[in-house]
């Protein structure tokens, strides 16, 4: 059933990685018809731009553990259901998808138990866009057949981690951590104490997908380092496996940027001489 049908209806919809161009077409459509979007932090503000003119946008952005610029999910889930039943097709825009370590699940659960009818638009997740615009594919035939995506940053009151470290170290090829830059050490360590090989390929890339991309890549036991000396911060995706080792072959996006730098010097230089 289409929103417009409906007299109050909430979408939660996935904005992708970064790169605006990733937004699917279903969730291109939402937001242009949207009469209020709550969007998180790490939606590009080139998709907002599509909204149209008279459109509500709320930030409703989290900042980690610093309450003072956060909102509360108490308060997200209250203003969507309070803009839906004053008659809105509401957007709730988030980075990736809706479900992966995106609340969404939580917020179609407060819609449901009020009675505001919504749908879910998934997004590309960075857990896979990622990567890929690095150049280093999740799977691979002959070298992994398995990966699994694990949060590194869970609810600060809870009273231990619910990721099982001790399996999950040796139990799939290709680890992806979201959210766990500021956890990287104590990942480290718990994968290589539970069996993982300190000498596995691992890769951290900053703003993915974007034109700000930035990668490194170390042996897992030397990734906190590494990670400190080039100063990544969040927002950066965390990949640990052989398949990093293919980014030397596959490292496309980096090979059109100097394509493109080549050709603009071209042009320049043509310009130049007519």
């Amino acid at each position: 059933m289409h929103p417009s049908t409906l007299n109050g209806f909430v979408s939660l919809v996935g904005a992708g990685p970064g790169d605006p161009d990733l937004l699917t077409v279903k969730a291109f459509r939402r937001i242009r018809e949207a009469d209020v979007i709550a969007y998180d932090r790490l939606v590009n503000q080139v998709i907002l731009n599509e909204a149209k003119p008279d459109a509500e946008l709320v930030y409703v952005g989290k900042h980690g553990v610093d309450c003072k610029t956060t909102w509360k999910q108490e308060d997200i889930n209250a203003l969507l259901i309070r803009k839906g039943c004053l008659g809105n097709h509401v957007v709730r825009l988030k980075g990736g998808d809706p479900l992966i370590f995106g609340r969404g699940g939580e917020e179609a659960l407060a819609l449901r138990e009020a009675g505001v009818p919504f749908e879910i638009v998934p997004g590309i997740s960075s857990a896979i866009a990622v990567p890929a615009y690095a150049g280093i594919p999740v799977t691979h035939r002959n070298i992994a057949t398995s990966f699994a995506v694990v949060t590194g940053f869970e609810d600060p009151l809870k009273p231990k981690s619910s990721v099982h470290w001790d399996k999950l170290a040796t139990a799939v090829d290709t680890v992806v951590i979201l959210m766990g830059i500021n956890n990287c050490e104590t990942i480290v360590s718990e994968l290589i104490v539970n069996g993982r090989d300190p000498a596995t390929s691992a890769a951290a890339i900053r703003f993915g997908t974007t034109q700000e991309q930035e990668t490194i890549t170390a042996s897992l036991v030397d990734l906190p380092k590494a990670i400190r000396k080039a100063n990544l911060k969040a927002p950066t995706v965390i990949i640990i496996g052989e398949v990093v080792r293919l980014r030397e072959q596959l490292n496309w996006l980096a090979h059109d940027l100097q394509l493109e730098s080549q050709l603009a010097s071209q042009m320049q230089l043509e310009a130049h001489h007519l």
